[in-house]
């Protein structure tokens, strides 16, 4: 364990780390909490990094900025931030912890304890606090050891970063389209030489699934020889896309099996997208060509082999946008295959609980390219897999 005191620097290298964020008391005759959680650790065995925002000997420094610039930076970086709120008004009011814990509150990254009194009631003040680490699935401790090991749960093995890899906190790093990203930076010899998050969208069970993430990086473009600073990575599971269609001696009368769905971020006349079915799957390693096969059953209702289905090149969708991939795929469907789509104009598929609702449209090629219904990546697809025959 190596711990890093407050104007210190971290080292070079991180493979696990946690902020240990609670009030600090106001006065040198009133104890720290921080060295019973750092005994606390150390006999749990833990072999990472810890952010202690009190210096080492108790010194205190004239300039609160420095303390306040040196906490900003170590909390980022931090894989998980521990908040221990032993509040005592008089002598560790907290203060600062509350404005602390609502900025980060919603990271995904916090674990949160505090002690309670004899009676079973919360500390003065704390149960603001309680509520939302609650609502918002944060995982909620009464004891300083509990409250460790919660921290250390949420850590697991960790994963070496060095120097500006240090910036991506561990539930951005593991997940596979950060690391799918960062391979292909890596692969044309860049270099990450900063980060910050700066928005995560979470789902699943305590929203512990990290859908979408974006960071505003510094990568130095070897190449270039230069620094790239003003922009945000997004990304998210890869998609599988498959085109479905029935071909016909003159192109532009090929049919073309599309979905019509509302998303939200539709700039469209009606709010509705018209697109190849296809999604994604929360888990980090399915098989895209299955995923491919139940996309199309759940958005059209057509149940077909996968072995009907024809593997295309992956790429991104909106490279300037987002660093996510679509898998494509195509099936050419029989005429009665069509036909029966055809008569499913009108009946609502997709998952419900997901609030999905698709609709089947059969279009001609020809349509499609004279209307504006499909986007251009969408279009890009088509004509992709029409033109390979």
């Amino acid at each position: 364990m190596e711990v890093v005191h407050v104007w210190e620097e971290a080292p070079r290298s991180l493979k696990k780390s946690i902020f240990l964020a609670g009030p600090t008391p106001r006065s040198a005759d009133v104890p720290s909490w921080r060295p019973e959680a750092l005994e606390i650790l150390r006999r749990s065995g833990y072999d990472g990094v810890v952010f202690v925002p009190e210096s080492r000997g108790g010194v205190r420094k004239g300039d609160y900025s420095d303390q306040v610039e040196w906490e900003e930076k170590y909390l980022h970086m931090a894989d998980v931030i521990l908040f221990w709120v032993p509040r005592e008004l008089i002598t560790m009011p907290a203060y600062t912890t509350n404005v602390e814990f609502g900025f980060w509150a919603d990271s995904g990254k916090i674990v949160f304890g505090a002690p309670i009194k004899s009676d079973g009631k919360e500390l003065e003040k704390n149960r603001y606090l309680r509520y939302y680490a609650e609502k918002l699935g944060v995982p909620s401790m009464y004891s300083l050891e509990e409250t460790v090991g919660a921290a250390m749960k949420y850590l697991g093995a960790g994963s070496v970063r060095i120097d500006g890899e240090r910036n991506v906190p561990l539930y951005i790093w593991n997940t596979p389209h950060f690391q799918q990203w960062y391979a292909t930076q890596n692969a044309a010899g860049n270099r990450l030489d900063g980060a910050r998050v700066v928005w995560t969208f979470r789902v699943g069970r305590d929203r512990s699934f990290v859908f979408f993430w974006a960071l505003h990086v510094d990568v130095f473009v070897t190449s270039e020889k230069r620094h790239k600073t003003n922009e945000v990575v997004l990304s998210r599971p890869d998609i599988a896309t498959i085109v479905v269609y029935r071909r016909a001696e003159v192109l532009g009368d090929s049919d073309i099996v599309l979905i019509r769905e509302f998303r939200s971020p539709a700039s469209t006349s009606d709010g509705f997208v018209w697109e190849n079915p296809g999604g994604s799957s929360f888990k980090p390693k399915g098989d895209p060509l299955v995923l491919a096969a139940d996309e199309c059953r759940e958005e059209t209702g057509l149940l077909m082999d996968s072995s009907r289905f024809r593997r295309h090149e992956s790429r991104q969708l909106v490279s300037t946008l987002s660093a996510h991939r679509a898998h494509l795929f195509s099936v050419e469907v029989t005429e009665d295959e069509l036909e029966w789509l055809r008569s499913q104009k009108d009946v609502a598929y997709g998952v419900e609980e997901d609030t999905e609702r698709t609709y089947v449209e059969v279009l001609k090629l020809r349509d499609i390219l004279n209307e504006s219904k499909v986007d251009w990546a969408m279009l890009g697809m088509i004509l992709s897999v029409l033109r390979k025959g």
